[in-house]
């Protein structure tokens, strides 16, 4: 299958916690960083997640939030630092490349929010994303 999302993360499950309807997975990506996605008991079950479970973690461009400093006070529990390394800007919009440990992530943000955090290469950021944000892909 072919998917539209180029945000894939490869990593491997460390943690799995059912609740009644939704079910929190914590995945350690393999450039070190941990991500914690929420999706449903159900699609767990299905995909027979476990510890060990090796998975991609999608995430669609337009579901990344870019900060350039520490973040306090925040319920996004996906903070991932990395370096922009590129900026391609139109009249609304501007599609930020960043590497992540390696990994590189675009993440789609409005041009206004681009040119308040003067984005150029090398800015360093931080990757925001919402763990229901979060899908999962098994290899």
């Amino acid at each position: 299958m072919t998917l539209s999302i180029r945000n894939q993360l490869p990593g491997t499950v460390t943690e799995v916690t059912p609740g009644e309807v939704m079910a929190t997975v914590k995945v350690h990506l393999s450039g070190g960083q941990n991500l914690t996605a929420a999706i449903t008991k159900e699609a767990a079950e299905d995909l027979a997640l476990a510890a060990g479970s090796a998975v991609r973690a999608l995430v669609k461009s337009t579901e990344i939030s870019l900060a350039t400093g520490r973040v306090d006070g925040l319920s996004i529990r996906n903070r991932l630092p990395g370096t922009v390394t590129a900026v391609t800007t139109g009249p609304a919009m501007a599609a930020v490349k960043l590497t992540v440990d390696g990994t590189e992530l675009t993440a789609a943000i409005t041009k206004d929010a681009a040119e308040d955090l003067a984005l150029t290469a090398g800015t360093p950021v931080v990757a925001l994303i919402k763990s229901t944000e979060v899908s999962l892909a098994t290899e």
